[in-house]
């Protein structure tokens, strides 16, 4: 199994996902497709400044790597700063494909649409993470 890591910001989000999960190749290609909404990392540290998704993000791709059979691709969107993140008009907050509200969110995207998502509260649970990641069909 592989899984394909690629990073988006809020300026190149849109050409990404339309790209990795919107194209008609994306749609048949059979690959779990999943969204990560992360806080953008210090400036100088391998952190971000929000200690949940710190703690959340190793535990995703060690469950990740632990998917057998199925490729992937992972879309991490980071947020912004601080600042950015915390205005109530933020374009994935007010998304209704996403309706974030919180970081890190982890989402499974299937048939054009959030299959299921995990929030910040559960996005650092192991048996939640593995749940989501065996929740399409086929698995």
């Amino acid at each position: 199994m592989t899984v394909e890591k690629v990073d988006a910001t809020l300026a190149d989000f849109g050409a990404h996902f339309d790209r990795l999960f919107a194209s008609p190749d994306a749609a048949s290609d059979g690959k779990v497709k999943l969204l990560l909404f992360l806080a953008d990392r210090e400036p100088g540290s391998s952190l971000t400044w929000c200690p949940d998704c710190n703690v959340a993000e190793p535990v995703i791709y060690e469950r990740l790597e632990a998917l057998k059979g199925k490729d992937a691709v992972l879309l991490r969107a980071y947020v912004g700063d601080k600042p950015t993140w915390r205005d109530p008009a933020h374009p994935w907050r007010v998304d209704p494909r996403f309706g974030l509200k919180g970081v890190p969110t982890l989402i499974r995207w299937e048939n054009g649409a959030a299959a299921a998502k995990l929030g910040d509260e559960e996005a650092h649970l192991k048996d939640k993470v593995d749940a989501l990641l065996g929740a399409g069909a086929g698995n």
